[in-house]
């Protein structure tokens, strides 16, 4: 067996007097990816900040190889080996993409940086994974996928012997997940320990040798070999009960009238002469490699990027959305694909950010918007202790439900979802897949763009791909595969 380099004992941690995390001994092994599995709010990105220093065990310790350990923080978690690659990318938009890599480490001597070696260096640890960015284009504009690997770069340049990988697919594309992979396989090689926190089962049976399942903030099952479980094991103990298979709809959706309409619409450098329709009771999915325009074409429908041409119709009518308050009064909305910067007010409570997008005007009367946001908690079963705890308290998977909410209380005709279940797990996923498919068969159109390709062939009735700003391919659902749709968006096919 792979000798334990670091481990958790017994380790419980708290917030303002409630309990998030109980009792934890978990022990991450050299040469192995261990998997730390749970439902949002399970306390399993609690204890990988705890591992990482970003939090101090409220009881119990940490023991790095033989040596009980108490990290300061992270620069100090750092200084001893251990790196966090968070779920939401903590990059500085201002910055470059080499100064974020090497923040607070930067090159040189006597105070002064060496900008060449910085670059230098932040360009070898990008080629290593793969990535064609600029050391130094400022990070401001750029997706969450490549925020997510400047994170991945920056832990590598620190050497670490433990890496914890919280959520690090869940912007990445196939191709980048498979590249990842493979750098995941250097570091076992290596001797390095690794953590990695996921809600695709099919990446934690692939990637992990080792499990650990955390279900109410306890860990249910420790340490286990992964070889000696199974996915329906692992989704009865993170949820206490039996986990149906994502089913797609029932076939026969006969369409109803055209509710969204975009003709030829281009954006230069961004997308090119885009078409598509979206009917009443139907999801249109819109597939592609991270950089294709997905991203772009969403944000251009709902008035956030100008368009240099083309038109745009809503129930068969011409109309002009030049901000996010035209598309609104013309009832789209659109779930954002970066939840904390552009769809949510963290330190704000659940009721006031349930409530943004339906104010007219003026604020509602604080008794509604609570009202508002209590049935909203209870139909998307958020876990929190109120509707009065700030956002920033709940985990990644619960921010989402409310921003879900917020969009679905202003009654849109339209809903434009831009990677709607990233980072959220199989139990809120599958609640959230019930939401749409209850408001689709009320007649609700739904734009879905998803890096989770198996979501968008469970979901969509039509599947367009692009590849490079263009549509290159419309899928009908019996002709949407994995392979087809690849195909298409790589040019294969």
């Amino acid at each position: 067996m792979s000798s334990g380099v670091i481990r958790s004992v017994g380790v419980s941690k708290a917030f303002g007097g409630v309990t998030v995390l109980e009792g934890a001994s978990v022990t991450l092994y050299a040469g192995e990816m261990h998997a730390l599995v749970g439902e949002n709010g399970a306390g399993k990105s609690t204890l990988a900040k705890i591992f990482a220093g970003v939090h101090a065990p409220t009881v119990g310790h940490l023991e790095l190889g033989e040596q009980h350990v108490h990290f300061s923080g992270t620069r100090d978690a750092a200084a001893h080996g251990v790196a966090l690659i968070p779920q939401e990318p903590q990059t500085f938009p201002d910055l470059s993409v080499a100064e974020n890599i090497f923040i607070g480490r930067q090159p040189g001597k006597s105070g002064l940086v060496s900008w060449r070696t910085m670059h230098d260096e932040a360009k070898r640890l990008l080629e290593t994974l793969g990535v064609s960015l600029d050391p130094k284009a400022p990070v401001r504009g750029l997706s969450v996928a490549d925020r997510q690997m400047i994170e991945l770069a920056a832990a590598l340049s620190l050497n670490a012997k433990v890496l914890i990988f919280d959520e690090t697919t869940a912007s990445l594309t196939l191709g980048e997940v498979a590249r990842l992979a493979e750098i995941i396989a250097r570091l076992k090689s290596e001797g390095c320990a690794l953590a990695f926190i996921g809600h695709r089962t099919e990446e934690v049976f692939s990637l992990c040798e080792r499990i650990s399942v955390l279900r109410d903030g306890k860990v249910v099952s420790a340490d286990k070999p992964i070889s000696e479980t199974s996915v329906g094991e692992t989704l009865r103990l993170m949820v206490g009960r039996d986990i149906p298979s994502s089913q797609a709809w029932e076939e026969g959706w006969g369409g109803g009238e055209i509710l969204l309409e975009a003709r030829n619409l281009t954006r230069r450098r961004k997308f090119t002469d885009i078409s598509l329709t979206v009917h009443a009771g139907e999801i249109v999915g819109l597939a592609g490699l991270v950089g294709a325009g997905r991203t772009e074409v969403a944000r251009a429908l709902f008035g956030l990027l100008p368009l240099d041409s083309g038109d745009v119709l809503i129930s068969g009518e011409p109309v002009k959305i030049d901000n996010p308050g035209d598309a609104m009064k013309h009832g789209l909305a659109l779930v954002p694909e970066d939840r904390q910067l552009q769809g949510a007010l963290l330190p704000w409570s659940i009721w006031q950010n349930n409530s943004l997008a339906s104010l007219k005007g003026a604020w509602l009367a604080p008794g509604k918007e609570r009202e508002l946001a209590q049935s909203w908690k209870e139909n998307f079963e958020v876990r929190c202790q109120s509707v009065e705890q700030s956002l920033s308290e709940l985990s990644g998977g619960n921010q989402q439900k409310v921003v879900l909410s917020k969009w679905l209380a202003t009654h849109p005709k339209v809903l434009i979802l831009d990677e709607p279940t990233r980072g959220v797990d199989v139990g809120a996923k599958a609640l959230i897949h019930d939401e749409i498919q209850k408001l689709t068969a009320q007649g609700l159109g739904v734009l879905l763009i998803s890096s989770d390709l198996p979501e968008v062939l469970a979901l969509a009735d039509r599947t367009l791909v692009m590849r490079e700003g263009k549509i290159v391919r419309e899928l009908s659902r019996d002709q949407a595969t994995p392979e087809s749709v690849i195909a298409a968006a790589t040019g294969a096919g």
